[in-house]
Protein backbone atom coordinates (compact mmCIF):
# COMPACT_ATOMS: atom_id res chain seq x y z
CA UNK A 1 0.00 0.00 0.00
CA UNK A 2 1.48 3.51 -1.11
CA UNK A 3 1.27 6.08 1.88
CA UNK A 4 -1.42 8.65 2.13
CA UNK A 5 -3.10 8.16 -1.14
CA UNK A 6 -4.30 4.81 -1.12
CA UNK A 7 -7.46 2.18 -1.45
CA UNK A 8 -8.92 3.82 1.89
CA UNK A 9 -8.92 7.59 0.78
CA UNK A 10 -12.63 9.10 0.26
CA UNK A 11 -11.74 12.66 -1.46
CA UNK A 12 -13.76 15.99 -1.59
CA UNK A 13 -12.47 19.16 -3.58
CA UNK A 14 -12.97 22.67 -1.95
CA UNK A 15 -13.70 25.30 -4.77
CA UNK A 16 -14.62 22.18 -6.77
CA UNK A 17 -17.14 25.38 -8.78
CA UNK A 18 -14.19 27.37 -9.46
CA UNK A 19 -12.10 26.73 -12.80
CA UNK A 20 -9.17 25.11 -11.35
CA UNK A 21 -11.20 23.03 -9.70
CA UNK A 22 -13.40 21.86 -12.33
CA UNK A 23 -10.22 20.80 -14.16
CA UNK A 24 -8.84 18.98 -11.38
CA UNK A 25 -11.90 17.27 -10.39
CA UNK A 26 -12.44 15.83 -13.91
CA UNK A 27 -8.74 15.15 -14.26
CA UNK A 28 -9.07 12.91 -10.71
CA UNK A 29 -11.81 11.29 -11.92
CA UNK A 30 -10.70 10.17 -14.76
CA UNK A 31 -7.27 8.78 -13.31
CA UNK A 32 -8.83 6.65 -10.92
CA UNK A 33 -9.76 8.45 -7.50
CA UNK A 34 -13.43 8.69 -6.01
CA UNK A 35 -14.90 12.04 -5.38
CA UNK A 36 -17.57 11.79 -3.20
CA UNK A 37 -18.77 15.44 -3.08
CA UNK A 38 -17.29 18.75 -3.41
CA UNK A 39 -17.69 22.10 -1.05
CA UNK A 40 -18.23 25.43 -2.34
CA UNK A 41 -20.13 28.41 -0.11
CA UNK A 42 -23.24 29.58 -2.09
CA UNK A 43 -23.27 26.82 -4.40
CA UNK A 44 -24.56 24.23 -2.67
CA UNK A 45 -27.09 22.02 -4.91
CA UNK A 46 -25.15 22.46 -7.88
CA UNK A 47 -23.13 19.35 -9.75
CA UNK A 48 -19.57 19.14 -11.03
CA UNK A 49 -18.90 16.03 -13.34
CA UNK A 50 -22.16 14.92 -11.49
CA UNK A 51 -20.29 15.49 -8.21
CA UNK A 52 -22.74 17.30 -5.73
CA UNK A 53 -21.37 20.53 -4.34
CA UNK A 54 -22.59 21.52 -1.25
CA UNK A 55 -22.53 24.51 1.14
CA UNK A 56 -20.01 23.25 3.67
CA UNK A 57 -17.46 20.67 4.61
CA UNK A 58 -20.29 19.75 7.62
CA UNK A 59 -23.14 19.67 5.00
CA UNK A 60 -20.57 17.31 2.52
CA UNK A 61 -19.49 14.91 5.73
CA UNK A 62 -23.45 14.29 6.60
CA UNK A 63 -23.49 13.24 3.05
CA UNK A 64 -20.88 10.75 2.91
CA UNK A 65 -19.40 10.51 6.74
CA UNK A 66 -16.25 8.48 5.38
CA UNK A 67 -14.81 11.18 3.36
CA UNK A 68 -11.05 11.93 5.17
CA UNK A 69 -9.07 13.52 2.27
CA UNK A 70 -9.84 17.32 0.75
CA UNK A 71 -8.33 19.19 -2.23
CA UNK A 72 -8.72 22.46 -1.86
CA UNK A 73 -8.92 25.24 -4.67
CA UNK A 74 -9.80 28.19 -3.32
CA UNK A 75 -8.64 31.98 -3.88
CA UNK A 76 -5.52 32.47 -1.51
CA UNK A 77 -7.17 34.09 1.23
CA UNK A 78 -10.14 31.76 1.73
CA UNK A 79 -7.77 28.95 2.23
CA UNK A 80 -7.35 29.61 6.03
CA UNK A 81 -10.76 29.57 6.35
CA UNK A 82 -11.29 26.41 3.95
CA UNK A 83 -8.72 24.45 5.54
CA UNK A 84 -9.69 25.49 9.14
CA UNK A 85 -13.23 23.98 8.24
CA UNK A 86 -11.80 20.81 6.65
CA UNK A 87 -9.63 20.34 10.32
CA UNK A 88 -12.46 20.86 12.27
CA UNK A 89 -14.78 18.64 10.59
CA UNK A 90 -11.59 16.08 11.00
CA UNK A 91 -10.48 15.49 7.95
CA UNK A 92 -7.71 13.51 8.34
CA UNK A 93 -5.26 14.76 4.88
CA UNK A 94 -5.49 18.12 3.12
CA UNK A 95 -4.12 18.60 0.00
CA UNK A 96 -3.51 22.63 -0.46
CA UNK A 97 -3.23 23.24 -4.01
CA UNK A 98 -3.79 27.03 -4.20
CA UNK A 99 0.19 29.34 -4.44
CA UNK A 100 0.47 32.57 -2.18
CA UNK A 101 -1.43 31.83 0.75
CA UNK A 102 -0.32 34.44 3.52
CA UNK A 103 2.28 32.90 5.46
CA UNK A 104 0.55 33.83 8.70
CA UNK A 105 -2.44 31.61 8.00
CA UNK A 106 -0.29 28.49 7.34
CA UNK A 107 1.28 28.90 10.24
CA UNK A 108 -1.48 28.72 12.19
CA UNK A 109 -3.11 25.62 9.96
CA UNK A 110 -0.06 23.72 10.24
CA UNK A 111 -0.32 24.39 14.10
CA UNK A 112 -4.30 23.46 14.15
CA UNK A 113 -3.99 20.51 11.90
CA UNK A 114 -1.07 19.19 14.46
CA UNK A 115 -3.44 19.52 16.98
CA UNK A 116 -6.23 17.63 15.90
CA UNK A 117 -3.86 14.86 14.02
CA UNK A 118 -4.48 16.06 10.64
CA UNK A 119 -1.95 16.35 7.74
CA UNK A 120 -1.67 18.99 5.33
CA UNK A 121 0.44 18.68 2.12
CA UNK A 122 1.25 22.47 0.67
CA UNK A 123 0.63 25.01 0.39
CA UNK A 124 1.60 25.00 -3.22
CA UNK A 125 1.62 22.04 -3.86
CA UNK A 126 1.36 20.04 -6.88
CA UNK A 127 -0.45 17.20 -5.70
CA UNK A 128 0.27 13.62 -4.60
CA UNK A 129 0.22 10.80 -7.37
CA UNK A 130 0.17 7.16 -6.68
CA UNK A 131 0.91 5.53 -9.75
CA UNK A 132 -0.31 2.60 -9.56
CA UNK A 133 -4.25 3.81 -7.93
CA UNK A 134 -4.59 7.81 -9.29
CA UNK A 135 -3.80 11.40 -8.31
CA UNK A 136 -4.57 13.68 -5.87
CA UNK A 137 -4.75 17.96 -7.23
CA UNK A 138 -3.11 18.88 -10.13
CA UNK A 139 0.22 16.71 -10.91
CA UNK A 140 0.20 14.29 -13.85
CA UNK A 141 -1.11 10.95 -14.22
CA UNK A 142 0.97 7.85 -14.71
CA UNK A 143 1.15 5.72 -17.85
CA UNK A 144 3.80 3.63 -19.42
CA UNK A 145 4.59 6.62 -22.12
CA UNK A 146 5.13 9.29 -19.61
CA UNK A 147 6.79 10.79 -17.47
CA UNK A 148 5.21 8.95 -14.61
CA UNK A 149 5.38 5.41 -14.72
CA UNK A 150 5.05 2.57 -11.69
CA UNK A 151 7.51 1.59 -9.90
CA UNK A 152 9.79 1.44 -6.60
CA UNK A 153 10.83 4.58 -6.42
CA UNK A 154 9.23 7.25 -4.13
CA UNK A 155 9.89 10.80 -5.12
CA UNK A 156 9.67 13.25 -2.99
CA UNK A 157 9.82 17.12 -4.03
CA UNK A 158 9.49 21.27 -3.32
CA UNK A 159 8.93 21.71 -7.33
CA UNK A 160 6.00 20.73 -8.73
CA UNK A 161 7.76 21.13 -12.43
CA UNK A 162 10.70 19.54 -11.26
CA UNK A 163 8.87 16.19 -9.86
CA UNK A 164 7.59 15.72 -13.66
CA UNK A 165 11.41 16.64 -14.68
CA UNK A 166 12.75 14.19 -12.09
CA UNK A 167 10.20 11.55 -13.07
CA UNK A 168 11.13 11.80 -16.22
CA UNK A 169 15.12 10.67 -15.93
CA UNK A 170 13.72 8.10 -13.78
CA UNK A 171 11.33 6.46 -16.21
CA UNK A 172 13.78 7.22 -19.00
CA UNK A 173 16.40 4.99 -17.25
CA UNK A 174 14.22 2.36 -15.83
CA UNK A 175 12.97 3.10 -13.05
CA UNK A 176 8.97 3.57 -12.25
CA UNK A 177 7.33 5.48 -9.37
CA UNK A 178 5.50 4.60 -6.32
CA UNK A 179 4.46 7.32 -5.14
CA UNK A 180 5.09 11.26 -6.31
CA UNK A 181 4.64 13.85 -3.71
CA UNK A 182 4.52 17.57 -4.33
CA UNK A 183 5.34 19.21 -0.46
CA UNK A 184 5.27 23.09 -2.13
CA UNK A 185 7.93 25.47 -1.79
CA UNK A 186 6.57 28.10 0.84
CA UNK A 187 8.31 29.40 3.46
CA UNK A 188 5.88 27.20 5.95
CA UNK A 189 4.84 24.11 4.43
CA UNK A 190 2.37 21.19 6.19
CA UNK A 191 4.63 17.96 5.26
CA UNK A 192 8.26 17.94 5.34
CA UNK A 193 10.75 15.46 3.86
CA UNK A 194 11.44 14.07 7.34
CA UNK A 195 8.04 14.15 7.66
CA UNK A 196 7.14 11.59 5.03
CA UNK A 197 10.66 9.16 5.70
CA UNK A 198 9.31 7.23 8.51
CA UNK A 199 5.83 6.58 6.24
CA UNK A 200 7.89 5.63 2.99
CA UNK A 201 10.45 2.91 4.90
CA UNK A 202 6.94 1.00 5.79
CA UNK A 203 5.48 1.62 1.89
CA UNK A 204 6.41 -2.07 0.79
CA UNK A 205 6.04 -0.24 -3.10
CA UNK A 206 9.04 1.74 -2.39
CA UNK A 207 12.81 0.66 -2.46
CA UNK A 208 13.94 3.50 -2.94
CA UNK A 209 13.66 7.53 -2.04
CA UNK A 210 14.70 10.28 -4.31
CA UNK A 211 14.38 14.09 -2.59
CA UNK A 212 14.60 17.04 -4.74
CA UNK A 213 15.31 19.92 -2.28
CA UNK A 214 16.81 23.60 -3.47
CA UNK A 215 18.42 26.41 -1.51
CA UNK A 216 16.61 28.42 1.24
CA UNK A 217 14.87 27.25 4.39
CA UNK A 218 16.03 24.55 6.52
CA UNK A 219 13.73 21.32 6.00
CA UNK A 220 16.62 19.57 3.81
CA UNK A 221 18.92 19.98 6.91
CA UNK A 222 15.85 18.78 8.95
CA UNK A 223 15.89 15.74 6.72
CA UNK A 224 19.60 15.35 7.59
CA UNK A 225 18.92 15.56 10.86
CA UNK A 226 16.16 12.86 10.84
CA UNK A 227 18.22 10.63 8.84
CA UNK A 228 21.35 11.01 11.26
CA UNK A 229 19.40 10.42 14.45
CA UNK A 230 16.94 7.35 13.23
CA UNK A 231 18.72 5.97 9.76
CA UNK A 232 16.50 4.55 7.21
CA UNK A 233 16.46 1.15 6.00
CA UNK A 234 15.93 2.28 2.81
CA UNK A 235 18.44 4.01 0.07
CA UNK A 236 18.38 8.44 0.30
CA UNK A 237 19.12 10.10 -2.96
CA UNK A 238 18.91 13.30 -2.73
CA UNK A 239 19.48 16.57 -5.45
CA UNK A 240 19.46 20.32 -3.77
CA UNK A 241 19.25 22.93 -6.98
CA UNK A 242 19.94 26.80 -6.71
CA UNK A 243 23.82 26.49 -6.82
CA UNK A 244 24.29 29.01 -9.35
CA UNK A 245 22.31 31.35 -7.43
CA UNK A 246 25.52 32.46 -5.45
CA UNK A 247 27.14 33.70 -8.98
CA UNK A 248 24.33 35.74 -9.93
CA UNK A 249 23.39 39.36 -8.29
CA UNK A 250 21.48 38.58 -5.24
CA UNK A 251 18.74 41.66 -5.52
CA UNK A 252 17.02 39.16 -8.45
CA UNK A 253 14.33 37.41 -6.97
CA UNK A 254 13.79 33.96 -8.42
CA UNK A 255 12.38 30.63 -7.29
CA UNK A 256 9.78 29.64 -4.48
CA UNK A 257 8.79 31.76 -1.60
CA UNK A 258 10.67 29.40 0.64
CA UNK A 259 13.62 30.22 -1.25
CA UNK A 260 15.45 32.59 0.91
CA UNK A 261 19.32 32.54 1.92
CA UNK A 262 19.69 34.33 5.11
CA UNK A 263 22.25 35.12 7.10
CA UNK A 264 24.25 32.68 5.45
CA UNK A 265 22.07 29.81 5.89
CA UNK A 266 20.36 27.47 3.53
CA UNK A 267 23.06 27.62 0.80
CA UNK A 268 22.96 24.51 -1.31
CA UNK A 269 26.55 23.56 -0.02
CA UNK A 270 25.76 23.70 3.21
CA UNK A 271 22.46 21.39 2.85
CA UNK A 272 24.55 18.93 1.13
CA UNK A 273 27.48 18.41 3.14
CA UNK A 274 24.38 18.20 6.21
CA UNK A 275 22.86 14.89 4.17
CA UNK A 276 26.31 13.28 3.41
CA UNK A 277 27.24 13.92 6.79
CA UNK A 278 24.21 11.90 7.44
CA UNK A 279 24.45 8.90 4.91
CA UNK A 280 22.05 10.17 2.37
CA UNK A 281 23.68 9.82 -1.38
CA UNK A 282 23.75 13.11 -2.86
CA UNK A 283 23.75 13.87 -6.90
CA UNK A 284 26.08 16.67 -7.89
CA UNK A 285 24.07 16.76 -10.69
CA UNK A 286 20.45 16.33 -11.63
CA UNK A 287 21.55 13.94 -14.26
CA UNK A 288 23.31 11.96 -11.84
CA UNK A 289 20.30 10.83 -9.59
CA UNK A 290 19.41 7.71 -11.94
CA UNK A 291 22.86 6.05 -12.20
CA UNK A 292 22.54 6.74 -8.11
CA UNK A 293 19.62 5.02 -7.40
CA UNK A 294 21.13 2.15 -9.49
CA UNK A 295 24.24 1.99 -7.63
CA UNK A 296 22.29 1.93 -4.17
CA UNK A 297 19.26 -0.55 -5.57
CA UNK A 298 21.95 -2.80 -6.82
CA UNK A 299 24.33 -2.21 -3.23
CA UNK A 300 21.41 -3.53 -1.27
CA UNK A 301 20.78 -6.28 -2.78
CA UNK A 302 24.70 -7.31 -2.68
CA UNK A 303 24.08 -6.16 1.16
CA UNK A 304 20.82 -8.58 1.36
CA UNK A 305 22.87 -11.45 -0.23
CA UNK A 306 25.49 -11.67 2.17
CA UNK A 307 23.41 -12.03 4.84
Amino acid sequence: MSIILNKNARAMVQGITGKEGQRATKEMIASGIAISCGVTPGKGGQTVEDVHVFDSVREAKEHDAHINTSVIYVPPLMVYDAALEAINNRIETIVIVTENVPVKDTAKLVEMARYHNCRIIGPSSIGILNTRLGKLGSIATANEKSMYTAGNVALISKSGGMCGETANILTRAGFGQSTVIGIGGDVIIGTTYADLIPLLEKDNETEAIVVFGEIGGTYEEQLADYVKEHGCSKPVIAFISGKFVETINRDLPLGHAGAIISYGKGKADDKKAALRAAGVIVADYHDDIPALVKKALEKKIEQTLMV
